[in-house]
């Protein structure tokens, strides 16, 4: 049976979040059977971006990366902290903002992956991929553990340890797994590295429209499981989801790739009940100031990771002060139909987003942002066209 350990930090400093980690790692059975004597442990904590400020809830605080290193020296293993982050993104930048220095003062090695040699990595049951396109550290690790926030996601619901294993590809193929279909691929890319153990940094988790801007709140947890699936499926419960309606959970569950079936889980330390507090979700998020000409047609099959994206992107789009080029623009998510449109739509001024909605952006000549789910950059690049040039922003 999968264990998954939930443990409460007793303070926010650091001896009160060690504490919390070597409980989570006693409970599930210690290190012994997944690290061996000298051996390279690659630890990858989620640095996705520079965030509002290191406990922002978007990225993984240095504290849990250092108890984690320091569970890893006692069991004999050498700790490597490695990330590369978002595609555009400068992981050194965000390694400095987050106060990651202080580890490789230590004697850490703290790696910014997009600097060390690169190198394919065969993938023998992809769904989606036939190889990765990582780096020689991650090819020749013994074991990876990787250490995410709880936080949500705006196209995919809920961000946890395996979608966190993304940081360990290429910029080129982050954004490709987003046109091949991204659920399925990070499935792939979990099944070919095989991470041994995952430990949530649950202290400062993040709500609404994460994995960046979302809302900060704090849960003073911390969670640990060497059975991936099971650690989200917990995690998932706690912050309100059926795991069966979390897109990579219930993939990685039907690939077997873990356990998904909370009654063959055991959950120790606090119950899921004690802590469980329901995160805001990205599609509930509200957003001011949208032109009154403006439409947004979500299909009824239209699925959550193309729903999010376009409430993100359209986020961006405040924040950047473009909302004025939504003036008479109709952007239509899912597989619709003509008869869905309003009796102005034309081409022109009309937008299709995701793969299901390419068919009536060919019938109509729509631009279209093509991805399963597309990102954010193309989704609002779709949105002006050539009116204006869209500025990466992260």
């Amino acid at each position: 049976m999968s264990i998954v350990s939930i443990q409460r930090t007793k303070s926010d400093e650091y001896a009160g979040i060690k504490a919390a980690v070597d409980k989570v790692i006693e409970q599930i059975g210690g290190l012994d059977d997944i690290i061996s004597e000298g051996a390279k442990v690659v630890i990858k904590p989620n640095l996705v971006a520079k965030p509002a400020s290191r406990l922002s809830g978007a990225v993984t605080r240095w504290e849990v990366c250092l108890a984690v290193c320091e569970a890893v020296k006692a069991a004999g293993g050498i700790p490597i902290i490695a990330e590369s982050s978002a595609a555009g993104a400068d992981t050194e930048a965000v390694i400095q903002m987050c106060e990651y220095q202080k580890l490789r003062d230590m004697g850490i090695p703290v790696l910014d992956l997009k600097k060390e040699p690169a190198c394919d990595i065969q993938v023998n049951n992809g769904t989606k991929i036939d190889r990765l396109k990582s780096w020689e550290v991650i090819r020749d690790a013994d074991a990876i553990i990787t250490v995410p926030v709880m936080k949500t996601h705006d196209q995919t619901e809920i961000t946890l340890g395996m979608k966190n294993c993304k940081g360990l590809i290429t910029d080129v193929q982050k954004k490709n797994f987003h046109s091949i279909g991204v659920v399925e691929s990070v499935c792939d890319l979990v099944e070919t590295i095989k991470p041994v153990l995952e430990i949530v940094d649950g202290t400062y988790g993040q709500q609404g429209l994460g994995p960046i801007f979302g809302e900060t709140k704090q849960m003073n947890l911390i969670l640990g499981s060497k059975d991936l699936v099971a650690c989200e499926t917990v995690t998932g419960l706690i912050m309100g989801y059926d795991p069966e309606k979390v897109m990579i959970t219930a993939t990685a569950a039907a690939r077997g790739l873990g356990e998904m079936d909370i009654e063959k889980i055991q959950v120790v330390g606090e119950t899921i009940e004690a802590v469980r507090s329901p995160f805001k979700r990205p599609g509930e998020v509200e957003i001011e100031g949208l032109p009154e000409s403006f439409h947004l047609i979500f299909d009824a099959q239209a699925c959550t990771g193309c729903h999010n994206t376009v409430i993100s992107s359209l986020m961006d789009m405040k924040a950047q002060d473009l909302l004025g080029y939504l003036e008479g623009m109709n952007v239509v998510v899912g597989p619709c139909t003509k008869d869905q449109l309003p009796e102005d739509a034309t081409g022109d001024n009309t937008v299709c987003v995701g793969i299901c909605a390419k068919k009536l952006a060919e019938e109509i000549g729509a631009r279209c942002a093509i991805g399963c789910p597309p990102g954010n950059v193309d989704t609002v690049k779709a949105i002006l066209g050539d009116r204006r040039e869209y500025g990466v922003r992260y």
